[in-house]
């Protein structure tokens, strides 16, 4: 009833090879770009720092994520860009550490300097998880608007 010739398989072979080197062309993601444009800081004091994570596992800390993305900035410096991301889930991690001691100063566990986080989720109690930071980063140029937030 049914069969495949010689030839027939030859040209599923090659037709299958074809079709595996344009799936690989073209699913080579163009890598993407993140511009965070971060507002309300209450001081030109000290520096900002800033961790651009796609591991919910290691959000907000950052401390044992390894392609994590990390900078320090002086606190006058309110437009921070990230290029030649992979495409796909990040979130981001602001603290404004006012006298530069490179930590979230604290007083009885409410902050005394500033943080924010990407899509500004409501802050309760502790730091918002992950999913509520999360942004999707594709190909070009993504924004990403930070109010930072002072509790003292």
């Amino acid at each position: 009833m049914g069969y495949i010739s010689v030839s027939g398989t030859g040209c599923a072979a090659r037709t299958l090879g074809l079709a595996l080197s344009a799936t690989l062309l073209l699913g080579a993601a163009e890598p993407g770009a993140v511009e965070l444009d971060v507002a309300g800081l209450r001081s030109a004091k000290g520096v900002v720092q800033v961790c651009l994570t796609r591991d919910p596992v290691n959000f907000p800390g950052c401390t044992d994520d390894k392609f994590a993305v990390k900078r320090k900035v002086p606190a006058t410096q309110t437009r921070l860009s990230f290029g030649d991301l992979p495409t796909g889930a990040y979130a981001a991690a602001l603290i404004h550490d006012e006298n530069a001691n490179n930590r979230l100063d604290t007083m009885l566990g409410i902050p005394r300097e500033g943080f924010g986080f990407s899509r500004n989720p409501v802050i309760a109690f502790g730091p918002p998880k992950f999913a509520a930071a999360r942004f999707t980063v594709a190909a070009g140029e993504t924004i990403q608007r930070i109010q930072m937030k002072y509790l003292l």
